[in-house]
This record gives structure tokens, sequence and C-alpha cells, in this order.
């Protein structure tokens, strides 16, 4: 899913998961082996989603409790302006988007982000929020859309909390 090369393929969906010293000095394929493990032990929950085309995966999401994302919670951006638990186990967060080349535009992250909504509802989440990025037609490289585009997170749903930067919204919808 995640491909050979690029930004994706890198990071194996754990700069998410991890703090970032860890991340940074970890090899790409002890990376993979700590998603594969994720995944195969996931108990209530999967730690991503998966789209689909046919039988072909084209796209995944990360998402899961808010309070698992260590980065997230260090991080200035999605705090800006709020008042909460951090730690509150019963708020979700999507993190992270990639979409295979070939099927960008054509609306993945958007069922994506719709699914996320599901998900986290079925599991008994009482709110899920995002942190997507919004492009007003200015040129973003698609890496630094893997936290989504507002848009994706609007069509879900999403209502926006805080704007902390130019181009950056924490969304989020309660249950």
């Amino acid at each position: 899913m995640f491909g050979t090369r690029g930004g994706a393929a890198a990071c194996q969906c754990q700069r998410a998961i991890l703090p970032m010293r860890e991340y940074w000095h970890m090899p790409r394929d002890l990376r993979r082996d700590f998603l594969h493990e994720e995944v195969v032990k996931a108990r209530a929950a999967a730690p991503g989603l998966i789209a689909y085309v046919g039988d072909e995966p084209v796209g995944w999401c990360r998402l899961g409790r808010r309070r698992q994302f260590a980065p997230l919670r260090n991080s200035p951006v999605p705090w800006a302006e709020r008042r909460e638990d951090k730690e509150d186990a019963t708020v979700w967060a999507v993190v992270c988007f990639v979409v295979r080349v070939g099927y960008r535009r054509r609306g993945v992250s958007y069922a994506l982000a719709a699914a996320a909504v599901e998900h986290a509802r079925r599991h008994g989440a009482a709110a899920i929020e995002g942190y997507p990025m919004v492009t007003r037609g200015e040129e973003i490289t698609w890496g630094e859309l893997h936290v989504g585009a507002v848009g994706a997170f609007r069509a879900a749903g999403f209502r926006e909390v805080t704007h902390p930067s130019k181009r950056r919204y924490a969304m989020r919808i309660d249950f």
C-alpha cells in the first residue's frame, strides 16, 4: 500500500505513533514491522482503514484514540485556543492519509474520511478529530497533504474547531 519510494514508503505510518526522536532514527524495515505488528495484534479496532477499487487497495488512513498519537499530543497546532484533556480516551483522531499514485484526485480521501467517522462511532468514540490543510489554490506537495484536505473532512461532517495557522485546521465531530 505504501509503495517503495517517497514519504509513505519511508514512514510506514509510524510518524503519527512514535515520538519523533525514535521515528527519525528507526530504519524503514523496522517501521514496516511495527505497522505489521499493530495490524496483526489489533483486537477491538484496526489502526487504519484501506480503500479499495475492486480488489486493489488504493488508499489508507490512520486513525485511533487521539491519546495514542505522541507527536499530536506534543504539537502546538491542534491545541491553539483549546483547553481540553489531550489524554481523553473517548476522542479519536484521523491523522494520516495515503492515496496511491494514479488514484489521487478521485475522491479516495473523501471516502476514507467518511469511513473513519463510521469506524470511530462503531467503536464507541465520543468524538473524532482531524487536522487537515486547506489548499486555496496554492501549490502544495502531496506529502504535505498526508493530514488530509479540509474539503474531505467537511464533506464527512467535521466542523472547524480552530484555525491555528494559515493552512491548518482542527476539525471535529461530536457523536
